[in-house]
């Protein structure tokens, strides 16, 4: 009970404490963001990464794809590592004794 009333204490003092910040801190802290977002540097960084995911993308897809088919080939093959054939058998309430 005492670490519930010290977590409300602290959420209370952290928003009297944010609430006194106000909103010409958030404007500073969005301008910031703004500035960095929109530089020259992480601009060109952005476009880069934007054209290898889509470039990658179609690639990794394709991938994925095969190793999953070879994954369900091998479950269906009985080498799921089971030893039954690769299922599962779930017990119902009435077979457990």
């Amino acid at each position: 009970m005492r670490g519930r009333i010290l977590l409300v204490i602290g959420f209370g003092a952290g928003y009297v404490l944010g609430a006194k910040a106000g909103r010409q801190r958030y404007e500073q802290i969005a301008s910031a963001a703004d500035k960095v977002w929109n530089n020259p540097t992480v601009k060109k960084q952005r476009h880069e990464v934007q054209h290898l995911v889509e470039t990658q993308a179609p690639k990794l897809v394709e991938q994925a794809k095969g190793v999953a088919g070879d994954a369900m080939s091998k479950v269906s093959k009985g080498k799921g590592g089971r030893g039954n054939g690769g299922t599962t058998e779930i017990a119902r309430p009435e077979d457990v004794s």
